[in-house]
């Protein structure tokens, strides 16, 4: 059987055709959703509108953006990778090409918060758990690094550009040459894409000869699917732990750090442009720290990994507004090494924790739910630090709480998977009577 086996291993697995356009896809994803932060003061700055009344369109969207994962995973289950991706990519398209529009602070509400939040969320983190866990039994861990990447490469390539664009052009020309993009992914995926390795006459990359063939997938309504996944998962310790330490990644990432590290930077004199790169170099941090993160997750213990996650990242922030105070871009510099390498390495060992608690079978929408919990950490630190600004005149207290945030969460994910003493006190009462 192995020597039968040995022929095909030669030929390129159509996996990795599968996992390079979902790369594209994220990183053009991660692109759009870029565009809040390179936009958040021209917005400021031609409408006249306070930085608390901009962040809360940015909030919602953050919001949507963790709502729409568990249904995603199951609009996948019932109508198939290339519908759900090329049809969210649309809703993409025309949101973006409504944005330049907007002349009133409530018009960014439906079309930056909810419209594109939904669209852009539903190909998020999600998606790359699906892609791993279906197109794969081998190299899980290193796949959902590798996609989970693509964000990292999509902030890298978009923002400075977008911010180029924005400084020379005006924020208007920006969206219209994000929207081109778009417009040019959209053919691809539909060309490439396959639903399943079955479509392919394939089996899962890396399944054993003698493994027994995957059982074929029901089609259910998503909407049943997704919450009776959440009841049942809703009952067990470890969702719990998983959702709230995500809760703290979202707070820390995309929240605060995604959506005002640039603003931060302006009111301690950087250029926008300077402050675009700097978070555009993070992401070549990022695609770093996240593809060794899910290398990492298929040799080492999840928790641990976690863990150091965690409570680096608590560092960093910490640290960060004296950063912001060191003349010269050094400081930050040094922030964006250490917090870049840190930003979504989180994903990798939460995907694999969530699969051994939950199963293949349920794990992408259990996944799906605990990202919700993340974009509600997002949405609260987007415009909680937005309040703070206003209120307070700085954005230091917002980091030193995500800081504090961070150092919590690294001590809940070490229980993932442990069961509570109380739980094993009966088995010792029964064992003396």
């Amino acid at each position: 059987m192995a020597e039968q086996a040995l022929p095909a291993q030669k030929k390129l697995h159509y996996a990795w055709v599968v996992v390079g356009v979902t790369f594209a896809v994220l990183l053009v994803a991660a692109g759009m959703r870029a565009t809040s932060a390179v936009m958040l003061v021209p917005w400021e700055q031609d409408f006249g509108w306070s930085r608390a009344v901009v962040s809360f369109p940015i909030a919602v969207q953050l919001m949507m953006f963790g709502l729409v994962g568990p249904f995603s995973a199951s609009f996948v289950e019932r109508f198939g990778l290339r519908r759900t991706m090329t049809t969210c990519l649309i809703l993409m398209l025309i949101g973006m090409l409504t944005l330049p529009f907007i002349t009133a602070p409530w018009q960014l509400l439906p079309v930056l918060g909810i419209f594109m939040g939904l669209a852009v969320g539903a190909l998020a983190m999600v998606m790359a758990a699906i892609i791993a866990n279906r197109w794969f039994f081998a190299r899980r861990g290193l796949v959902m690094g590798l996609l989970s990447g693509a964000t990292a490469a999509g902030q890298l390539i978009f923002i400075p550009s977008l911010a180029q664009l924005t400084e020379h052009f005006g924020w208007r020309t920006a969206v219209f040459v994000a929207s081109t993009v778009l417009l040019v992914i959209i053919p691809l995926v539909w060309l490439l894409m396959r639903d399943s390795p079955a479509e392919m006459g394939l089996t899962p990359y890396g399944t054993p000869a003698n493994a027994p063939p995957a059982a074929p997938q029901a089609r259910v309504n998503p909407l049943v699917a997704a919450f009776e996944t959440l009841g049942m998962a809703a009952k067990r310790r470890d969702f719990w732990l998983l959702a709230g330490s995500f809760f703290v990644c979202g707070a820390s990432t995309l929240g605060l750090v995604g959506t005002h590290f640039i603003p931060a930077c302006l009111d301690h004199g950087i250029p926008e442009t300077t402050a675009a790169s700097m978070l555009g170099a993070m992401g070549v941090c990022n695609m770093i720290g996240t593809t060794a993160s899910g290398w990492l997750s298929d040799r080492f213990d999840g928790r641990i990994l976690l863990c150091w996650f965690y409570a680096s990242r608590g560092a960093s922030l910490v640290f960060l507004p004296y950063a912001l105070d060191i003349q010269g871009p050094w400081g930050i510099v040094i922030f964006g090494l250490f917090y870049g390498l840190d930003w979504i390495a989180t994903v990798p060992p939460t995907v694999k924790l969530a699969t051994a608690s939950f199963g293949i079978k349920q794990s992408n929408i259990v996944y799906g739910w605990i990202v919700v919990i993340h974009q509600v950490g997002s949405a609260a630190a987007a415009y909680g630090a937005g309040l703070l600004r206003t209120y307070a005149g700085d954005y230091t207290s917002s980091f030193w709480i995500a800081g504090a945030l961070c150092a919590a969460a690294a001590i809940m994910v070490l229980n993932v998977g442990r069961k509570k003493p109380s739980a094993a006190r009966p088995a010792l009462v029964e064992a003396r009577a």
